[in-house]
């Protein structure tokens, strides 16, 4: 056997559904983001946890908080899996920010690995928070399946990290859906995405609600 980890995004949200910048900013998931949640715990419920890993943010925490209920295992929180810092455009939608921060926001989309949001977080330093992270669980869990929940763009840019995209690219070159799943298996010769933007866990009618 070998480790699989099973990467999940927090259910729907306000700003996923409106599309505002959201990474330190603590909110709660939406009534259909906990429908989300339920659902992935209605579909996982009896799936051999190694491990369950999350954000300590309330999305995320509140992503997770179903399937732990029904399994009595508890997720273990860690602040290397927050979302991506936004700074000073926390709240704030893209048209306010190019209004606002227009020269930071050129450079940020051209390449968000090495230039950060205003007074927020490059996306190298996502990466190497969160690889910590999975770093620490790869020891802790050599074989077995571990669930990880987590954010867009840090499950983005751990995705990147994984399979060798440059990180600069990570929100050009992978999409990640709300309540979506990616699995990636950690063979010897590396790490093999097998599954991505996987929402066959949820209802039909929360695979087709809009958002990002």
């Amino acid at each position: 056997m070998a480790l699989t980890l099973y990467l999940l995004r927090h259910g729907e949200t306000e700003a996923s559904r409106t599309g505002g910048y959201c990474g330190r900013l603590d909110i709660d998931l939406s009534p259909a983001g906990q429908l989300m949640a339920e659902d992935f715990a209605a579909a996982y419920v009896n799936h051999p946890w190694a491990g369950i890993y999350a954000s300590p943010l309330r999305r995320t925490r509140a992503t997770v908080e179903p399937l732990c209920r029904s399994t009595g295992q508890a997720p273990e929180f860690r602040e290397g899996l927050r979302e991506i810092e936004y700074g000073e455009w926390e709240g704030l939608s893209a048209e306010a920010v190019r209004q606002q921060h227009g020269e930071d926001y050129l450079r940020w989309l051209a390449d968000a690995g090495w230039n950060a949001p205003t007074g927020g977080e490059r996306g190298i330093d996502v990466g190497l928070r969160a690889m910590t992270v999975l770093e620490e669980i790869w020891r802790k869990h050599p074989d077995g399946d571990v669930l990880v929940v987590s954010h867009k763009a840090t499950i983005r840019i751990l995705l990147c990290q994984l399979i060798g995209v440059d990180i600069g690219r990570y929100r050009d070159r992978i999409n990640v859906s709300v309540a979506s799943l990616a699995v990636v298996e950690m063979h010897e010769h590396g790490p093999l995405l097998t599954r991505l933007g996987d929402r066959s866990h949820l209802r039909p009618s929360l695979r087709d609600l809009p958002g990002t």
